[in-house]
């Protein structure tokens, strides 16, 4: 961590343990965020987990209701966060709860935990991936690193081989082999996955089908009147990097796909990645041209009236963080930068 990343840091602990945070809710004062989240689904124990990140446990993701419930914080979907924005006279407190990628792990593991709590949250889904045409990618470089003590890839037409024998170096590789796939094209991210998948002995299609919802599970959990689908585009692209074309289709036909597939609109969206510079000022123009209610990004941050709805900020928790007093003082108000301290760290 960074030395500005360290007092940040410990300012909210400081904020937390003096009480600021506790006056302040008897205050009256408070903020709303926008949870990300990825994956629910119970600890593991293998040493190599580049994605535990994007990760949290039912256990954990029962403790954080039970903690915003004891908080009077308002746990609410992506319409009334809009509405509350809208009001000049909304006071409080609250949290929405959105969920990106439609893993199967949410309807196995999440959506009990959030019915029993009666949580509203929201599903932000690529259409691909039910379809059965889209490609976890990240599940396969991380399969093949795992199995492999040195691996081989074709990179700008040369190719370059990767020591992965030791626990550090098979972290070092996936990140660096992960930031160079993101970035891709569509087209050669696809031929660069096939080819590792190829030479090592993955079923790409099969591994993603086990990891995602087909349409018949997205059909059952968006008839909970609690959940909101969103759309993310189809292939989940990295806006930034494909041209006006490509971009205008990928959002323009998620919505579409959705439509189609659940009988419903979906009127909200998630730009993939969503950190800054995976999308641009075209995509939000997109975004708004296509009538979208909201648009939810990665960048952290805390809701206000002054925030666009096309680029709403979301904190995306990091499944290895297990205390949840930086929330707390967030979500107090009294410290309306430290959102920013709370976004993912890989």
């Amino acid at each position: 961590m960074s030395a500005s990343g360290f007092w940040a840091s410990a300012g909210l602990e400081l904020a937390y343990f003096s009480g600021l945070a506790r006056l302040a809710q008897f205050g009256g004062r408070g903020c709303g965020v926008i949870l990300r989240f990825d994956r629910v689904r119970p600890t593991r124990r293998d040493r190599f987990q580049p994605l535990r990140s994007r990760e949290i446990t039912p256990q954990w993701l029962d403790r954080l209701l039970r903690a915003l419930r004891r908080w009077n914080c308002d746990v609410i979907s992506p319409d009334e966060v809009l509405d509350r924005m809208s009001r000049p006279d909304a006071r409080g407190r609250f949290v929405c709860l959105t969920f990106d990628g439609g893993s199967r792990d949410l309807i196995t593991y999440g959506h009990p935990v959030l019915a029993r709590h009666d949580a509203p949250f929201a599903v932000y889904l690529p259409t691909a991936f039910p379809d059965g045409l889209g490609e976890a990618w990240w599940l396969a470089l991380e399969q093949v690193i795992a199995g492999h003590d040195r691996i081989a890839l074709v990179i700008d037409h040369t190719e370059r081989h990767f020591d992965t024998a030791t626990t550090d170096d098979k972290y070092q590789v996936f990140h660096f082999l992960g930031s160079w796939l993101r970035a891709l094209s569509p087209p050669d991210l696809t031929a660069a996955i096939h080819d590792l998948c190829k030479r090592y002995g993955v079923d790409l299609a099969r591994l993603t089908s086990s990891a995602v919802m087909n349409w018949e599970e997205v059909a059952r959990l968006a008839s909970d009147p609690r959940v909101t689908i969103g759309g993310a585009t189809v292939n989940y692209p990295l806006l930034g990097n494909v041209d006006d074309t490509v971009a205008q289709r990928e959002i323009a036909m998620g919505r579409a796909v959705l439509r189609a597939a659940l009988g419903r609109d979906a009127s909200h969206f998630a730009y993939p990645y969503g950190e800054r510079g995976s999308f641009t000022r075209r995509d939000v123009q997109i975004v708004e041209r296509e009538g979208f209610a909201s648009a939810v990004t990665a960048i952290p941050g805390v809701i206000d009236r002054t925030a666009s709805p096309q680029m709403l900020p979301r904190i995306a928790w990091d499944g290895r963080r297990s205390s949840l007093r930086g929330l707390r003082v967030v979500l107090s108000g009294v410290m309306p930068g430290a959102a920013s301290q709370l976004g993912r760290r890989y």
